[in-house]
């Protein structure tokens, strides 16, 4: 199925979370000299118009990013400096997606590798993300694509997965995807993002990774609401393996602040560890 398109959804609360986490990981890949890989397995369409007829439609993003002042997020500036550059008028009129947050990051001797099998996201992402020699973009399956780089010449590098879980097995690939790619690369950092709408499969996935023997397993996650089944998605969050040190530290301290910010009655946030090392 492909009729998912972030280009409805772009800025919202889950783009938020994904974002600021995804953005300590590079922060932290890039103190190092040393070259790495990101690898992204459903990179979408790479930069959004949030004045587009898809955003306008349902416009998440003043529930999400639209919420947040630069003056009041110190500890975000440089998700800032990202908005900023995409938008320098100093209006929000564009919303980067995670291949273009990685590639403000990207140094000559780093690679990115971009999935995207939406044939018109494909094309944008060719357009918005390619420019670069380090950058390369697949109309292709990420699931599968992104095992055949493991592990990759750098031996340092980060995996992205963002499925729009439209398919219901998409829950058991992203197990069975990571579980396959970590016996590959062990000491990579993997960034699996997930929504909850049904809370019962996101405590079943949990359990799955419990007893994987992956070490290491740390989850953020953001609730607006208490959990709702049958209301749509009233949380969502990231689950990372082998993160930063900094990262648990860092998001204790904004995620409180990003309850009150986006969430209403019965918000809700954990920022704890699932597998210790």
């Amino acid at each position: 199925m492909l009729s998912y398109r972030h280009s409805f959804h772009a800025g919202n609360y889950a783009d938020v979370i994904k974002h600021i986490v995804l953005i300590e990981i590079l922060e932290h890949l890039i103190k190092k000299d040393s070259a790495f890989d990101y690898i992204d397995s459903h990179a979408g369409a790479g930069l959004y118009n949030l004045h587009s007829e898809h955003a306008a439609k349902l416009q998440e993003y003043t529930q999400g990013v639209g919420k947040l002042k630069t003056e009041q997020w110190p500890e975000l500036a440089t998700y800032f400096d990202i908005l900023a550059k995409y938008n320098p008028a100093g209006k929000l009129n564009f919303y980067p997606g995670s291949p273009i947050i990685a590639q403000y990051f990207l140094r000559r001797k780093d690679r990115s590798w971009l999935y995207e099998l939406h044939p018109k996201d494909a094309e944008l992402l060719l357009k918005h993300a390619a420019k670069s020699r380090n950058i390369r973009v697949m109309r292709e399956d990420g699931f599968k694509g992104l095992l055949s780089l493991l592990p990759p010449v750098s031996r340092r590098g980060l995996v992205l997965i963002d499925p729009s879980y439209e398919i219901k097995t998409d829950y058991a690939q992203v197990f069975n995807t990571i579980d396959s790619a970590y016996k590959k690369f062990p000491t990579g950092t993997y960034a699996l993002w997930y929504p909850v709408v049904d809370r019962k499969i996101i405590d079943h996935l949990e359990r799955k990774f419990k007893r994987s023997g992956i070490k290491k397993i740390h989850r953020y996650e953001l609730g607006i609401a208490q959990d709702q089944f049958g209301s749509g998605m009233s949380a969502c969050g990231m689950i990372v393996i082998n993160p930063p040190w900094t990262l648990t530290d860092k998001m204790s301290q904004v995620f409180p602040k990003l309850v009150t910010a986006l969430g209403g009655e019965g918000a809700f946030y954990k920022c704890d560890v699932l597998v210790g090392e």
